[in-house]
């Protein structure tokens, strides 16, 4: 199965994680099939806390991906500040 999950990177206490498309049972920072943005809670500024690509996000819930709680809690605050 398919999940649309947060992958970590960055340093200690400055998270940055990349929003990916992988398999259910592969790492959390382990191989990846596409990355689709990015999510940097811990930056000051709104424009670049979060990307998203939206058209990347509808093809994969198209082939059945699933979104893990805090994709779909991010994708509903991106959709809320960008209207």
């Amino acid at each position: 199965m398919l999940k649309i999950r947060l992958s970590r990177h960055g340093k200690k206490k400055d998270p940055r994680y990349k929003i990916v498309i992988a398999q259910s049972t592969s790492p959390r920072d382990g191989k990846f099939i596409d990355c689709i943005g990015y999510y940097h809670p811990t930056e000051k500024e709104d424009n670049k806390k979060l990307s998203i690509d939206m058209k990347k996000l509808s093809h994969w819930l198209s082939f059945g991906a699933k979104q893990t709680d805090v994709i779909l809690r991010i994708c509903k605050k991106y959709q809320k500040s960008s209207v």
